[in-house]
């Protein structure tokens, strides 16, 4: 699933709402496509945080790939980047 553009308070609602459909397929791995997102905000983080949960308890797993170094340095520094798969590809 490709993200474009900004994760905040305006857009997490459509986000929460695309990927419980795609879990609801019970796929074993769920990839996100971050290469397009231009703006996260903590809204955006929090939210990833809880997909990654959903996912868990949906027998799946969560993997973020084309991680800009933005939005890197972001799950760094918040200590977030430990508690998700990131893979440079979505290969």
């Amino acid at each position: 699933m490709a993200l474009a553009g900004e994760l905040d308070i305006g857009t997490v609602t459509r986000l929460v709402t695309a990927v419980e459909g795609a879990l609801a397929e019970s796929p074993s791995r769920l990839v996100l496509d971050m290469g397009s997102v231009t703006f996260c905000d903590s809204q955006g983080l929090g939210t990833l945080v809880v997909l990654n949960r959903t996912a868990t308890r949906a027998r799946s797993s969560l993997v973020l790939t084309n991680v800009s170094d933005f939005l890197s340095r972001l799950l760094q520094v918040t200590g977030l980047r430990q508690h998700f798969t990131i893979r440079d590809s979505a290969a």
